[in-house]
C-alpha cells in the first residue's frame, strides 16, 4: 500500500492538491462556459501547475487531462511533514462521515506521505491506517447497498471506488443472494493488527477482518476450513476484556460464529470438535445482552442460530427411553455419504425397521424416543449453520421419516430441534428459528405428530403452557434457543 501510495503522490512534482467535492469539473480554460473536460471526484490527487484568475492549471495524472478547476474546490498540499499534522485533523474529522469516505482516504494517504518514518509506525500511523481501514469499509457497505441507494448515489459511489484505487485501497465483490456484495481487502487493519494498536484498534481491526459475509462463497470445504482457522486466530488477538461492553459483546458474538462453523467443519473431516463447540457456547454465553445495541441484536441472533446449530459436537446426549425401543445406527454409505438406520431387539442393521443415507452430518448424540417408542426425534446438520429435525414416526405400515426444516425458506440460517414430548405419543414441541429472504422469524411450536402440522405457536416459549409443562430437560439446559 505505501508503494502504492508513494507512486500516486510523486506525480505532483510542482504541487498536489485533493479534490474536496463530488461537483469539481475540469475544463478547458479558467472559465465557467469553457468545455467541460471531466468531473472530478472527493479525494482525486491533482498536480497543479499554475493559477489563472480564480482557478487552478492542473493535471490529472489518473485520467491523463489537463485543464483547470475551481482553487476553492481542492485542497493544495506540498505533502511536506510540516503539513503532517494538519493533514491528520482532517482525516479525524472526516473519518466517521458517511459520504466522505474517499475523501478521507485521500488525506489519510497524503498524511502517510508527508509523515516522517517514525510517526508512521508509532500511534498516529496506527491511528493513520485504523481510520483508512474504516472508511474503506464504509465505502464497501454503501457499494454493496447498490439500487437501495438511488441512480444518483450509485453512480457516485462507484467512482469513489475508482478514486481510493489509486491509493492503493482495492475491494473484492462477491455474488450473495442474486446482488453483489462488495468487500474491502482489509490491509490497513491487517497493519493495525500488526503494530501496537489499542484494544479497541485491534477489535475493529478483527471484526472487519472476519466478516462472514466476505468470505468468498466459492471456497472448497478444505479452503473454507483454512480460513476460519485464520478467522479465530485473528479474533484471539484481541483482548476483549479491555473493550467497551458494546464492542466486547461484537468481538464475542464474531467468535461464536466462527468456533460454531469450526466445529461443524472440524466434524465433517473427522477431527475432534468438542474444544470448538465448547467454546463456541462459551463465546455466546459471555455476550451481555444489557449492552446489546440496535444494530447489534441481528448478529445476535445470527451467532446463537450458529452456535445452536453445531452444539451437538460439544453436547451429551440426550435421555433415551428405557426398554428396548427403537434407536439410531449411522454406517457408511457411498463415498462422503451416512446411513442412518432405524433398530430394535428384533430388526438389526441387515433389515432395520427405516432407512435414510444423507450427505450431511448425523448427530447421533441427539436421538430420543419418545415413552411411547411410536416417534424419535434426531437432529440433522446439512450445512455449517442450518440444522434440521428428522421425525421417525411408527404408522400401520412401519416405520416412516419426515423432515422438519427451519423455515421454508432457503438454507440460510436456522434450526429446526425437538423440545420435548408430550404424553400421549401424539404431539412433539419443536422451536424453530431461521433467517433467509430477508426475514427472520423464531417461534416455539406443538406440532402433530401424525400430520407434522403446527397446532399451536407462539414467539415465547412461556406463552405455551404445554411448553411449560413438557419441555425436555436436557434441551432447556443445552438449547440456544433459549437465550
Amino acid at each position: 500500500m505505501l508503494e502504492t501510495l508513494a507512486a500516486a503522490a510523486s506525480a505532483a512534482t510542482l504541487a498536489t492538491a485533493i479534490i474536496t467535492t463530488d461537483s469539481a469539473t475540469l475544463r478547458a480554460a479558467p472559465r465557467d462556459s469553457a468545455q467541460q473536460q471531466a468531473m472530478l471526484r472527493q479525494g482525486d490527487l491533482i498536480e497543479v501547475r499554475g493559477e489563472r484568475l480564480d482557478y487552478l492549471q492542473v493535471y490529472d495524472h489518473r485520467r491523463e487531462r489537463a485543464g483547470f478547476v475551481r482553487a476553492s474546490q481542492v485542497r493544495r498540499t506540498s505533502l511536506a511533514a510540516a503539513e503532517a499534522p494538519e493533514l491528520l485533523s482532517v482525516v479525524r474529522f472526516v473519518r466517521d462521515t458517511p459520504g466522505s469516505e474517499a475523501l478521507g482516504i485521500a488525506f489519510a494517504a497524503a498524511w502517510l506521505k508527508a509523515a516522517p518514518a517514525q510517526a508512521v509506525q508509532g500511534a498516529e500511523g496506527v491511528e493513520a491506517f485504523d481510520a483508512m481501514g474504516s472508511m474503506a469499509d464504509r465505502l464497501a457497505r454503501r457499494a454493496s447497498a447498490g439500487a437501495a441507494l438511488g441512480k444518483q448515489a450509485e453512480q457516485a459511489v462507484a467512482a469513489h471506488l475508482e478514486v481510493v484505487a489509486q491509493y492503493g485501497v482495492r475491494f473484492a465483490s462477491y455474488e450473495r443472494d442474486g446482488r453483489m456484495q462488495v468487500c474491502y481487502d482489509g490491509e490497513a487493519f491487517r497493519r493495525v493488527l500488526a503494530m501496537q494498536s489499542v484494544p479497541a484498534q485491534r477489535a475493529r481491526a478483527a471484526l472487519a477482518l472476519t466478516q462472514p459475509e466476505c468470505m468468498d462463497p466459492k471456497l472448497r470445504p478444505m479452503e473454507h476450513r483454512r480460513l476460519d482457522e485464520w478467522r479465530a486466530e485473528v479474533l484471539e488477538r484481541v483482548d476483549a476484556t479491555a473493550l467497551p461492553g458494546y464492542l466486547k459483546n461484537r468481538v464475542l458474538m464474531r467468535r461464536a460464529s466462527v468456533f460454531a462453523s469450526l466445529a461443524y467443519e472440524r466434524t465433517r473431516e473427522g477431527v475432534k470438535a468438542e474444544a470448538a463447540a465448547e467454546r463456541a457456547l462459551a463465546e455466546l454465553a459471555g455476550v451481555n445482552r444489557n449492552e446489546l445495541t440496535d444494530i447489534d441484536l441481528p448478529e445476535y441472533n445470527d451467532a446463537a442460530m450458529r452456535v445452536n446449530a453445531s452444539r451437538w459436537a460439544a453436547g451429551p446426549a440426550m435421555a433415551a427411553a428405557a426398554g428396548k425401543g427403537p434407536a439410531i445406527v449411522t454406517v457408511p454409505g457411498e463415498a462422503g455419504q451416512t446411513c442412518v438406520l432405524l433398530v430394535d431387539a428384533k430388526n438389526d442393521e441387515k433389515n432395520p425397521l427405516a432407512r435414510r443415507c444423507t450427505y450431511s452430518l448425523v448427530w447421533a448424540a441427539s436421538a430420543t424416543l419418545n415413552r411411547e417408542g411410536n416417534a424419535l426425534a434426531l437432529a440433522v446438520q446439512p450445512l455449517e449453520a442450518w440444522r434440521e429435525l428428522w421425525l421417525f414416526r411408527k404408522e400401520a405400515g412401519g416405520w416412516t421419516l419426515n423432515v422438519l426444516p427451519p423455515a421454508t425458506t432457503g438454507p440460510d440460517l436456522g434450526y429446526a430441534e425437538f423440545a420435548g414430548w408430550v404424553p400421549g405419543g401424539k404431539q412433539v414441541l419443536v422451536a424453530r428459528e431461521a433467517r433467509g429472504e430477508g426475514k427472520y422469524r423464531r417461534s416455539y411450536e406443538l406440532v402433530s405428530i401424525a400430520s407434522l402440522a403446527t397446532e399451536r405457536q407462539s414467539g415465547e416459549p412461556d406463552a405455551l403452557g404445554v411448553f411449560q409443562r413438557w419441555q425436555d430437560p436436557a434441551w432447556k439446559r443445552l438449547s440456544a434457543a433459549l437465550r
